[in-house]
């Protein structure tokens, strides 16, 4: 405790005494302070400490890496000096971009741990209709009503399922949240309704009451509020008595709140929206079918189909059934037909494999991504085909008014859960959307002049050949990994373009040519750069990392920005991301590799920043 307390008394002599910190709160290995005035951060002190690995300025914060002791350091500084604890940042992350922005990845973050769940028990109810109407299983006995109860249940208890992906999201107490949304599933509640829409009094204040079985956007709002109301209480409430306190005045208020107009106002929204959808299919199928059977891959690709995802689990939950699915699916097999067509017209027997290997995952799991970046956007004119065969399928589709009876991945083996009394329409739409894509991308053709032509060019010295170069250095120092074994196929594919990957050493990533930034995620996690000789390059920091929403990441670029070689682009928290459950593998692109007779990677296995890394060739 004494080496503590000693090294504790520095680090506060460091960052400018007590009173120049705001805030202060430890992640796995790092002290993390706000300061009021940076002026007085001694950095050079701070670096000399014993115990003290490293100092890092960041975006406003100030951080100290401690290493293992770095609890009981934190520990030892608030009981030495009156400072004020934070918690992590996942509420300010989620803040973070513009209000389009956040709207999607809050609604991604929410729905997408949900998913699996919902798929699962959404085929379970489809099979039991077959089970029922094809094979003489009773739906009064046992076996029956057993499996409904697992097949209905993530459904009848979804605003407590929301509530708990919800309160992660917002970083709040997950128990108080399952507390509020299952106190309107409870019993003695429901038991008040003898009908929708029945009024009874609470305290004197009317509340209309509501069936909450299926919910979600009641739910997504109420833990929403609660967030707030949270962070309120904890502003205010003495630490001594916070532990009750807290969640009995956040139930207190927060269960009245929702059954008296957060619930409601989320029932007539999403009631809303289903009767929006009906209107819809009803007054202009064809067109709606249309336009999303055209339009889903795009969204996907933006990221921005989660804003439509809840208006699917509206629908479902309003009406038992969904006519936004079945356009959809039409966009998944006109990308499988696409596979298909480039499988037939291809000359090179690895894009024929590639073709083929790449179908199957779209057509018995709905997994599209491999065709979509490597055979669709790589040679441009199968996505025109894609568009097509999505456009003329979900139009029919639309106009047919075809079904769904639960949310799943539009896949030859989901087939079940669009057995509903358009199912013969449903399969008609995808053969049209599958069967023409193919078609057309094999009239269309594409350009597949690829790498063959020179794959040895790197080792020969033929001078009779005009051979035009381009250097792409290391962004980053570590070491290096073969792209086919990154664990991410739309890398290891070599779906988005030729490349390699890093396994850094540090956590800076540094211009590897001279030209511009192209594309900067708001998520800071890939970065696209165009140099100026043309080589288009993405550098993707770790695996999945877009799930962190900017957390961890610092900028030193703006997109737009011309930058020069060796130019600090971006800083990332290496520990804090494999801490998080994600791998910093870094994959260093080549997206317009179709553009080049070849890229050829180093031979080296570790790599400095600056180090020639790829070397893209034109004959």
């Amino acid at each position: 405790m004494a080496d503590y307390k000693k090294l504790a008394t520095s680090i506060i002599e460091g960052v400018g005494g007590e009173d120049n910190v705001l805030s202060l709160y430890h992640c796995m290995t790092r002290l993390r302070f706000k300061l009021k005035n940076g002026k007085n951060f001694n950095k050079k002190q701070l670096e000399q400490l014993d115990g003290v690995i490293s100092v890092v300025e960041s975006n406003g914060q100030y951080q100290l890496i401690i290493g293992n002791a770095v609890s009981e350091v934190h520990d030892t500084i608030v009981k030495l000096y009156n400072i004020a604890v934070s918690s992590d940042e996942t509420e300010e992350n989620v803040k973070k971009g513009n209000i389009i922005a956040r709207l999607f990845n809050i609604m991604s973050s929410i729905i997408t741990p949900v998913v699996p769940t919902l798929a699962g028990s959404g085929m379970l109810k489809a099979l039991l209709v077959i089970f029922t109407t094809y094979f003489g299983m009773s739906n009064e006995g046992s076996t029956y009503l057993i499996l409904s109860a697992a097949s209905n249940a993530v459904f009848y208890f979804f605003p407590i399922v929301l509530a708990i992906s919800a309160a992660r999201t917002f970083g709040v107490s997950i128990f108080v949240s399952v507390a509020i949304m299952g106190a309107l599933l409870e019993p003695q509640f429901t038991g008040l309704m003898s009908q929708v829409g029945d009024i009874v009094d609470f305290a004197g204040i009317p509340i209309v009451l509501m069936n909450y079985n299926g919910q979600i956007i009641s739910a997504i709002l109420a833990i929403w509020m609660y967030s707030y109301l949270e962070k309120f209480l904890k502003r205010y409430i003495p630490k001594l008595i916070e532990m009750f306190a807290v969640p009995m005045l956040s139930l207190l208020i927060m269960v009245p709140l929702t059954a008296g107009i957060i619930g409601p106002f989320g029932v007539y929204v999403g009631n809303g929206i289903a009767d929006g959808i009906t209107f819809l299919t009803n007054e202009s199928g064809m067109l709606t079918g249309a336009i999303i059977g055209a339009g889903w891959t795009f969204l996907v690709m933006f990221g921005v189909h989660w804003g439509i995802v809840p208006a699917m689990l509206s629908n479902l939950s309003a009406t038992g059934y969904d006519t936004i699915r079945p356009p959809v699916a039409t966009a998944t097999f006109a990308q499988a037909g696409v596979a298909l067509g480039v499988f037939f017209k291809a000359k090179d027997k690895k894009l024929k494999s590639y073709a083929i290997s790449s179908m199957m995952p779209a057509l018995l799991a709905g997994i599209t991504e491999p065709i979509v970046y490597g055979l669709s956007v790589k040679y441009k004119r199968p996505m025109i085909a894609a568009v097509i065969g999505g456009t003329i399928g979900g139009g029919f589709a639309g106009a047919m008014k075809t079904t769904v009876m639960a949310y799943v991945f539009p896949a030859l083996t989901t087939l079940p859960a669009f057995m509903t009394e358009t199912f013969s329409y449903y399969i008609i739409s995808i053969t049209i959307a599958f069967t023409l894509t193919a078609i057309l991308t094999y009239i269309f053709g594409f350009n597949e002049e690829g790498t063959e032509k020179y794959a040895k060019v790197q080792k020969e010295d033929n001078r009779s050949l005009k051979v035009k170069r381009s250097s792409v250095l290391s962004p980053i120092t570590g070491e290096v990994v073969p792209l086919q074994k990154v664990n991410d196929q739309a890398f290891s594919t070599e779906a988005m373009g030729k490349g390699i990957a890093i396994l850094p050493a540090e956590g800076k990533v540094f211009s590897p040519v001279s030209g511009v930034v192209t594309t900067f995620f708001h998520t800071k996690h890939a970065i696209g750069l165009s140099s100026d000789d043309g080589v288009e390059i993405l550098i993707h920091v770790g695996l999945d990392t877009v799930k962190l929403n900017g957390k961890y990441f610092t900028e030193h670029v703006k997109q737009e920005e011309h930058v020069e070689k060796g130019q600090l682009l971006l800083e990332f928290d290496m520990e804090k991301i494999k801490q998080a459950g994600y791998e910093v593998t870094t994959p260093i692109i080549i997206t317009n590799s179709n553009k080049y007779t070849d890229v050829i990677e180093t031979e080296q296995k570790n790599v400095k920043n600056q180090d020639v890394l790829l070397t893209t060739v034109v004959l």
